[in-house]
């Protein structure tokens, strides 16, 4: 598997000559600065690519291999006037992609948010911090903080008494810090910052989408798509939703084994592929992750792996260890690794090999005191969760050499 890691660009806190001495060699990237909807040009990519190589060398080499993400506009999810633009730019960036060597590329088609959480600085017992998603937090910002239309008839009425009793416990500072853990936009996201007036009008424009009708937007995108990609040799891997449930009355249509069912059945190009993410799949019970991972390896371009942890609270989570959680993470590796080595049998060129990023390290050691880092991308969690999938992947793969013996 190749290791792989999370840069923001020049901007980004953890610089590339650290992400070298980590030791990861492939690099998932994107042209944040790019609005959604607008074609990624040849000299912006070459740029950025640039950037990349002059750090690389041949014995630490670095490449720019795994764009995450090419947002797909709210407009193509909602299938405004604009989404017949906005998939020909689509396309346009995919073919610049494709001339300066780049092919694997993560996506989503979640409503308006990226992942969503509601503190970004959960205290662990360790003393290390953690990203966490709080159910009865979430609802009282929807309930009592934003005030969403239509909110009653998402919570029932125990959650709902519970959110109230939670919102008058914060202070306004405390408010004011859920509504920009949710509202201003997360390392990642694809619609950018927001105030809560603006955050309501941009929701506003998913008034009566129903999953039926994302699912529609979502093939009608990828009935465009993926013909160019499949031509260019190219995998268009999307990451499931995260929290893998409805939010704020917003439709999920990537969260379980039954979605994936029918998306690639509704499209069954190999080019039609899947961002394995432990974590967002991990936090719903339902989901058996290695059972996912065995029937839908052949899709599998990509994986975040990331450990989740699910509360009393069913629908609360907060980011644990990587080998300390609900996740089976040996056994996602192992249907990881008999994918590759099953593709290499059969002789895959570009794909054989699955790029892997540890997802959402602990803020720990010398990053709680370092300011404006992104929230779950610091490097010493990172940096300790790659040797722990490191040395999971180099005892799989000496259990198997052992064995062949």
């Amino acid at each position: 598997m190749l290791e792989a890691w999370r840069w923001y660009g020049p901007a980004d806190p953890v610089p590339l000559p650290h992400i070298q001495q980590a030791g990861a060699t492939e690099i998932v990237s994107a042209l944040h600065h790019v609005p959604a909807g607008q074609v990624w040009t040849d000299a912006e990519i070459e740029k950025h690519q640039s950037h990349v190589a002059q750090f690389s060398h041949p014995e630490a080499p670095l490449r720019w291999s795994v764009v995450e993400s090419v947002p797909v506009s709210d407009a193509i999810k909602v299938g405004s006037a604009e989404a017949g633009a906005h998939i020909a730019a689509y396309k346009d960036t995919l073919r610049n992609l494709a001339k300066a060597g780049i092919k694997t590329i993560c996506y989503n088609f979640m409503p308006l948010l990226d992942w969503t959480r509601t503190d970004l600085d959960f205290a662990l017992a360790n003393g290390a911090k953690a990203l966490r998603f709080d159910a009865t937090a979430f609802a009282a910002f929807d309930f009592f903080i934003l005030k969403r239309d239509g909110a009653a008839d998402d919570y029932d009425s125990d959650r709902i008494e519970a959110a109230e009793a939670y919102f008058q416990s914060l202070s306004p500072d405390e408010a004011e810090a859920i509504s920009l853990n949710i509202v201003a936009g997360l390392p990642g996201g694809t619609s950018g910052g927001h105030t809560l007036e603006s955050f309501k009008a941009q929701l506003a424009q998913y008034k009566g989408i129903t999953s039926a009708d994302l699912f529609d937007h979502f093939v009608s995108f990828l009935r465009e798509v993926i013909p160019v990609a499949d031509e260019l040799g190219m995998r268009m891997a999307v990451h499931p939703d995260d929290p893998p449930r409805p939010l704020l009355g917003l439709p999920r249509i990537v969260s379980t084994a039954a979605d994936l069912e029918v998306l690639f059945k509704a499209v069954p190009s190999e080019a039609n592929g899947l961002t394995f993410c432990t974590g967002s799949f991990g936090v719903r019970a339902d989901n058996d992750l290695v059972a996912m991972a065995k029937t839908f390896a052949d899709r599998i371009y990509f994986a975040h792996l990331r450990g989740t942890v699910r509360e009393q609270d069913a629908e609360s989570f907060y980011e644990g260890n990587h080998l300390q959680s609900d996740v089976d993470m040996p056994g996602v590796i192992t249907q990881l690794l008999n994918e590759e080595t099953r593709r290499k049998q059969a002789e895959f060129s570009d794909f054989a090999e699955i790029p892997f990023r540890p997802d959402h390290g602990h803020q720990m050691l010398d990053d709680l005191d370092k300011q404006g880092v992104n929230a779950g991308y610091t490097a010493i969690g990172r940096l300790k969760g790659l040797a722990e999938l490191r040395g999971v992947i180099a005892g799989l793969d000496h259990s198997r050499s052992f064995g062949a013996r």
